[in-house]
């Protein structure tokens, strides 16, 4: 990283040769030293001695060859400082990495006076988004050896090195570290000092291998941005961001830059980052957010100056004691480096399962589970008991392999005796991914119950049973998270036993079991009782004298979950099976009397139904209570007749299981209605008698079949119903609107209307948004109006000319809701796209007013795939060459067919005709002609393109024609039609309004048979008396 270490070793080498000159002796031995090359008569040489096997004299023992070959050649070795007080003269133990305070070589005179003394100004920045202890190392230029000693705790560490003992506590944790240092002053003893040694007693003491001989002063300081990505954020994504804003820092010349030179995304990653700061630097304030950051980058530079200071030591360099001395103690080994690096693996598996498990311990479900709670907690006081212990082993071990006393092979044992232990990352990681597991088995379980109370204690669990207004409790308990757990177990026998420290050659095997939550039975299990207990909780939750909590119980017999029902503050059925939501009731209506069919429910027993009916359409969820009329039937029987109801209406019915403590979930709904029986003749019709028209219709063709499509399709097709509502209607959306359903309007235009209009609110009609308006307008404006209002304005209009629902017509309109607009169609016909002004999802209520009757409206919820979308999006939908006809199995004629036939009975007074069938797309004439014997026409019904003509026709001679206006028949539209047969004339209506009356010209006996000619869908012909 510098050009220094070079400069320094040269330095050193010179001062080496200066101190053997000073004695008037040569010095080429200690250069070579230096190199590394063998010198062995310098040191003997400097006191007269002889070289050879000096040390060995001393003590009186031979000097064998073997002894040399252990022992590693001295050299110069430069270190980092690492905010210890490390300076020229000090002595260090390169075994222990400790100095030693208050022993020196020379006095302290000495030490102050000779010193050479250079400047070296250097400033670099340096980023690292890896949080590892080899990467952390790397930025201070930690040697391996020091590394090493740092990683077991013999070296404290101080000033910006303090940094490395900073960890990431979260998985979750996103870092960058950002690196600013500067170098400025770099001192080293003279050649004179290494000469003038004061106290070679040192040499004896043998407490230290090396002297600091050079220092580099400077500083550093380490800026931490920690940011913790939530579970819906990719970590990977917010480290690249997070990397991307701290790299800006040194870039931004003024704070105000930042906010120009960051995105939106940028700018809220950096006011949500937390900062910690280690550095050699005395700041006012310690920066601990973005902004504060940025502030101290701008000041670091100028703070030694502006102080007048050299910093701290930063780099050192240590000369063996043995170039001075043969006497003084030798750095005999190193470690290896391979061992390091596996010891830094190690203790990066270790954090890395701590960090993870801290992960887990702050869960919000790890708290609301006190048994998953303590396992994690042990799991985390064994970590780092075993931590620590694997760290005092290396206490030991390391100087002992420095001093020569052990081998490198003392550390691999150790190594190898945690790859045999339950504590490898293996292991660990396993036992982690079950508890994790758990965990979010258990979230799963209890999101949809948000608004439940976990219980976390006996007391609180206590606290629910025994409350006087509670007379039962329901628990969701889980019955499986308070185990013996074999893994927890192995570890603490494994840090209790006495040869924790020792090597084993028996691996660790975990026992194999299988957990509670991967068994296929109690998976299914667990399900079904959430199930019913949801269901249970729906129908009963707003019963205040029940209460629904969630609870760890165990019970070893009853595995996974399961309900229990307290009562009275006893427990009564450890494994209670509520009722649960039945199937659909069977309606029978005979007469005016409405029988019900009903089902217990298939779990728990039923005592007794509880049936409720409505004349509203219900809303989809099944648990609403308001504006149902609620009978109780007086036992488990299934049948049962529900009482005064009204004839003509259109009622849903539905019923729930009722038990000794509550009720089940109710049946989906089931519409019905019934008719009085209609006690006038034929005779006694007339225009005046639209309801006994219309009561007529619905018995020849059902509530449904004014549309041009077959009543089976609509009813199979159109959801959420309702028939004949009342006009003006404004009442709640069935469902909310949505891309991909459409809403279904089947009605009639009044005869003499000038509009009616269809509209989506948000809110209710006159305080609230019109979401969309579609406006039918009959008058002289004849066309169609789209608009919405917003904030006490229309907006504005969109309009197309021509409405295709004339006067008295009858109409099928669609809005079918795309993501772009509401596509229009009327009559089969595509008509317009409204695109979205408004939010769709806004509306709230359907409000219909003006000139018309609405048989039946509802929804389709899927379009796309329906039959009406299939047959609208044909080109020839319904035209007179369509392959689409009428959609019945056996129509009377289509437009490419006349229908003859001969009547069934002698045409009289007193007898109706009745038609039922759809005008083509394209069509604009057809004709119904009531023949005679003689082969003339008695009543000639024609459509023209401009009128709609009545007349007779005898001996092939028309007569004199009248005529009424074509507006009923609405292409594409659907129309019924009763020709009445008075003893005057024939009368005639169209849609159930009174169109027209034709008098007789031709005596209505002679009318034997019916043509109708082309042009025309005629699906039903009746007659009635």
């Amino acid at each position: 990283m510098f050009t220094l270490s070079s400069f320094s070793l040269r330095r050193s080498t010179r001062a080496a040769s200066a101190y053997a000159r000073v004695r008037g002796r040569r010095a080429p031995a200690a250069s070579a030293r230096v190199r590394g090359r063998r010198a062995p008569a310098a040191s003997a040489r400097v006191r007269g001695r002889r070289a050879p096997a000096a040390s060995a004299r001393v003590r009186g023992r031979r000097a064998p060859a073997a002894s040399a070959r252990v022992h590693m050649e001295p050299k110069i070795i430069k270190m980092e400082a690492l905010g210890r007080a490390l300076y020229p003269g000090m002595l260090y133990d390169c075994r222990t990495d400790s100095f030693i305070p208050g022993v020196t070589l020379w006095d302290k005179k000495a030490l102050r006076d000779d010193l050479d003394v250079h400047d070296q100004t250097k400033t670099y920045v340096k980023l690292a988004a890896s949080d590892s202890l080899s990467e952390k190392a790397n930025l201070l230029d930690v040697s391996a050896s020091l590394k090493a000693s740092f990683f077991c705790g013999l070296v404290e560490v101080g000033g910006s090195a303090k940094f490395l003992n900073d960890t990431k506590s979260s998985a979750r944790q996103c870092r960058v570290t950002m690196q600013y240092s500067q170098t400025t002053k770099f001192e080293q003893l003279t050649m004179k000092e290494l000469g003038n040694i004061a106290y070679p007693q040192v040499f004896d003491q043998k407490t230290a291998t090396h002297v600091v001989t050079a220092v580099l002063y400077g500083a550093s300081a380490f800026m931490i941005f920690d940011y913790t990505s939530a579970e819906n954020e990719s970590k990977q994504v917010v480290e690249g961001n997070l990397n991307a804003v701290v790299k800006k820092i040194p870039t931004l010349s003024i704070e105000g830059e930042a906010s120009l030179q960051m995105t939106e995304g940028e700018k809220k990653l950096a006011e949500n980052v937390n900062v910690t700061f280690y550095g050699d630097y005395e700041l006012d304030e310690n920066p601990t957010t973005y902004q504060e950051a940025l502030r101290a980058c701008k000041r670091l530079p100028t703070l030694l100056k502006e102080r007048n200071s050299k910093g701290v030591p930063v780099t050192v360099w240590l000369y063996p004691l043995t170039l001075l001395d043969s006497r003084a103690a030798k750095l005999v080994r190193e470690i290896s480096l391979s061992l390091v690096c596996k010891v830094d693996n190690l203790l990066e598996e270790l954090y890395g399962v701590g960090a993870r498990c801290n992960d887990l311990i702050k869960n919000p479900i790890t708290y609301q589970f006190s048994d998953l709670k303590d396992r994690l907690l042990q799991f985390k006081d064994l970590l780092s008991y075993y931590k620590t212990s694997f760290q005092k082993s290396l206490v030991n071990i390391l100087p002992a392999i420095r001093s020569g006393a052990q081998e490198n092979k003392a550390l691999g044992d150790i190594l190898n005796n945690h790859y045999t232990s339950p504590f490898t990352a293996t292991n660990m990681n396993k036992w982690l991914d079950d508890i994790t597991s758990e965990l979010n088995i258990l979230s799963s379980y209890t999101s949809g119950l948000k608004d439940l109370t976990v219980v976390t204690s006996s007391g609180s669990f206590n606290s629910v049973l025994f409350d006087p207004d509670v007379d039962v409790v329901v628990c969701l308990s889980f019955t499986s998270l308070k185990i013996e757990d074999a893994y927890l177990e192995a570890i603490e026998n494994f840090v209790n036993s006495e040869g924790f420290a020792q090597s084993t050659s028996i691996a660790f095997s975990p026992k194999a079991t299988q957990p509670w939550f991967s068994s296929p039975d109690i998976s299914a299990k667990m399900r079904q009782n959430l199930v019913l207990f949801t269901s249970f909780l729906n129908a009963n939750k707003n019963e205040k004298r029940i209460r629904f909590i969630i609870a760890a119980i165990s019970d070893p017999s009853n595995p996974g979950n399961a309900i229990r029902l307290y009562q009275n503050g006893l427990l009564r059925n450890p494994k209670f099976q509520p009722v649960s939501q039945p199937p659909l009731p069977v309606v029978e209506i005979s007469d005016k009397k409405v029988m019900l069919k009903l089902l217990k429910s298939p779990t728990g027993e039923t005592l007794q139904f509880r049936v409720e009916y409505r004349m509203t359409p219900p809303p989809d969820s099944t648990t609403d209570v308001d504006g149902w009329q609620v009978v109780k039937t007086p036992d488990a029987q299934t049948s049962f007749t529900l009482l005064g109801l009204k004839p003509e209406q259109q009622y849903w019915v539905r019923y729930r299981a009722v038990s000794n403590v509550g009720v089940s979930e109710g049946s989906d709904s089931v519409p019905f209605s019934f008719q009085e029986k209609v006690n006038v003749t034929v005779s006694e019709w007339n225009f005046s008698m639209p309801s006994l028209f219309n009561n007529l219709r619905t018995k020849i063709m059902t509530t449904m079949g004014m549309s041009r499509w077959p009543v089976s399709t609509v009813k199979s097709e159109v959801t959420n119903v309702i028939i004949n509502p009342r006009i003006p209607y404004s009442d709640k959306l069935p469902v909310g609107l949505k891309a991909g359903m459409a809403f279904y309007f089947q009605g009639v235009v009044f005869a003499t209307a000038k509009y009616f209009e269809i509209c989506f609110i948000a809110g209710t009609k006159g305080s609230g948004d019109v979401i969309f308006l579609t406006s039918f307008r009959m008058d002289d404006t004849w066309s169609l109006v789209y608009n919405t209002f917003r904030n006490g304005n229309w907006e504005g209009e969109e309009k197309t000319t021509g409405c295709p629902t004339p006067k008295g017509s009858a109409f099928d309109v669609f809005f079918a809701i795309k993501p772009e607009g509401y596509e229009v169609y009327i009559n089969g016909q595509k008509y317009y796209l409204f695109k979205h002004r408004l939010p769709m999802e806004r509306a709230s209520t359907l409000y219909i007013s003006g000139d018309v009757s609405m048989n039946i409206m509802g929804t389709v919820p899927n379009w796309n795939t329906s039959t009406f979308c299939k047959e609208l999006t044909a080109l020839s939908s319904r035209t007179k060459v369509s392959n689409i006809q009428s959609g019945v199995p056996y129509p009377v004629c289509n437009p490419k067919q006349t229908y003859f036939g001969k009547l069934p009975v002698t045409l009289r007074p007193g007898l109706a005709l009745f038609f039922q069938g759809v005008v083509p797309s394209d069509g604009d004439r057809f004709a119904i002609n009531l023949r005679t014997v003689n082969d003339d026409i008695a009543f000639h019904f024609n459509l023209c393109p401009d009128c709609m003509a009545f007349n007779s026709c005898r001996n092939g001679t028309w007569e004199n024609p009248e005529t009424a206006s074509k507006d009923p028949f609405a292409k594409g539209g659907a129309f019924d039609i009763f020709m009445v047969v008075k003893p005057e004339c024939y009368e005639v209506i169209v849609n159930g309004l009174g169109y027209a009356k034709f008098n007789h010209r031709i005596p209505v006996e002679k009318v034997n048979s019916i043509q109708i000619t082309e042009g025309v869908f005629i699906n039903n012909f009746g007659i009635i008396e």
